[in-house]
């Protein structure tokens, strides 16, 4: 097969594909032979019709088929032969709708390529991108703590009230002829709305009988007027009377104890013994997850700052949205989304050239460590920091079978190891910020 590729500018070109007979008989007349065996027809014997009534009725479409397979392996492996970095797939031009395939013929064969913009990358320690530090607070700690410590908590109850308690009792509504009473309700009153309602609760014991006024306290709100009072909730507005509490039980939440358990729980491996050891280690895990989200961060900052000093790109732009187009079908789509495509397309070739130049390998043992990071993240939030490593040997086995998930993984793993070397590439103009800080980066 004879193919050579005209190059209309830099970033367009047609390829023109000549099929010769001898590319394509000795293929095409065993695909003839092989339909043969298989073949059955009205009249002959299974694998008996002639060749001649085969061709006659099947032979354009068999020798469609066999023509095309030569035209995808050729065209491709000329394309990887000669290095063209092409943008998508080859469009058959309109002229290929008027070929006339016919045996012993040679067909002309004509393709649109849309062409990869060339361009320069190059990134120094004269390079000066932002990197932020987030401050892990005392506080923060402790509110990590406290999490750990609520996992192994348990309710009691208790005599007097205090602020988050949980408080149930009998209510009834006063001065009116027929009132609202309801036994077993349940009631947070931290959560009131009005601070002043919230007050009167204030140290209660067991059996104290509360006034308040519970429209007022959940700020006239009808589904949690409907709740408490367990009236209809057409009926809640009707009671914005006051009502009296009395108190039959106060429960409590009680964090879990602050002991070896817990510490072997979050931390296995008898490491920790102490409560200031196990608040270093806390301390370490969430700058460990900041300095993950930082990481993250600065990538998204090294390509902005990379692809505003690359400057725009040209493209073929025609091209791209028939490629497009062919792809979704969908042309309102590629018109809404034809922006955010070259800017994505734009970041992943200089993505490609950086990682070239960095020399970013990943290889099977990165994908699967990434693969059990991920396992770790997703069952971390659900509390389950310690995953028997059996089973995330098999979570991690499940992940590796779907072919898009792998490609998911290597994506994060290049994404990493690049924002690794870069990072040793520029200089970094470190910040200190706080967590709030940091988080608002991201709105």
């Amino acid at each position: 097969m004879n193919i050579s590729v005209e190059n209309i500018d830099k970033v367009n070109a047609v390829m023109t594909a000549v099929v010769e007979p001898a590319d394509y008989t000795e293929k095409y007349e065993k695909a003839i032979k092989d339909a043969k065996k298989k073949m059955n027809m009205p009249g002959f014997r299974p694998g008996m019709v002639p060749v001649g009534l085969i061709k006659k009725q099947f032979g354009v479409s068999i020798l469609a088929e066999e023509v095309n397979k030569l035209l995808q392996d050729g065209l491709f492996s000329y394309i990887r032969e000669n290095k063209i970095n092409m943008l998508g797939e080859p469009l058959p031009t309109e002229e290929n709708n008027n070929v006339d395939l016919k045996e012993g013929e040679s067909f002309t064969f004509k393709f649109e390529l849309a062409i990869a913009p060339e361009f320069e990358v190059s990134l120094t320690k004269k390079d000066k991108v932002d990197y932020y530090n987030v401050d892990v607070t005392d506080q923060m700690v402790e509110n990590q703590v406290d999490m750990y410590r609520q996992r192994g908590g348990k309710y009691e109850k208790v005599d007097s009230y205090e602020d988050n308690d949980m408080i149930k009792g009998v209510i009834t509504e006063l001065d009116v002829e027929t009132p609202v009473t309801a036994e077993d309700v349940v009631m947070l009153p931290k959560y009131f709305k009005n601070d002043d309602q919230k007050k009167l609760f204030d140290g209660v014991k067991m059996n104290d009988i509360v006034t308040f006024n519970p429209s007022v306290a959940y700020d006239n709100n009808e589904a949690e007027l409907s709740s408490l009072l367990k009236v209809d909730k057409a009926d809640a507005l009707n009671h914005k009377g006051e009502f009296n509490f009395q108190i039959t039980e106060i429960t409590r939440f009680v964090p879990g104890p602050f002991n070896q358990e817990l510490f072997d729980t979050v931390f296995p491996g008898g490491e920790v013994k102490t409560e200031a050891d196990f608040r270093a280690k806390v301390k370490e895990l969430i700058a460990d997850q900041f300095k993950k989200d930082s990481d993250y961060k600065f990538l998204l900052d090294i390509r902005k700052y990379v692809t505003e000093k690359v400057g725009k790109l040209e493209f073929p732009e025609e091209k791209l949205k028939k490629i497009l187009l062919a792809n979704t079908g969908d042309q309102e789509k590629v018109d809404a989304q034809f922006d955010k495509s070259i800017e994505e397309l734009t970041w992943h070739l200089i993505k490609e050239k950086l990682v070239e130049q960095n020399e970013v390998k990943v290889d099977d043992e990165d994908v699967k460590n990434m693969a059990k990071e991920v396992t770790r993240m997703q069952f971390a939030q659900y509390g389950m920091l310690n995953i028997p490593d059996e089973y995330l040997e098999n979570s991690v086995k499940e992940m590796l079978k779907k072919r898009e998930t792998v490609d998911n993984l290597i994506d994060r793993c290049i994404e990493v190891k690049l924002g690794a070397a870069l990072k040793e590439k520029v200089t970094l103009k470190e910040n200190t910020v706080s967590a709030e800080e940091f988080n608002k980066m991201f709105a």
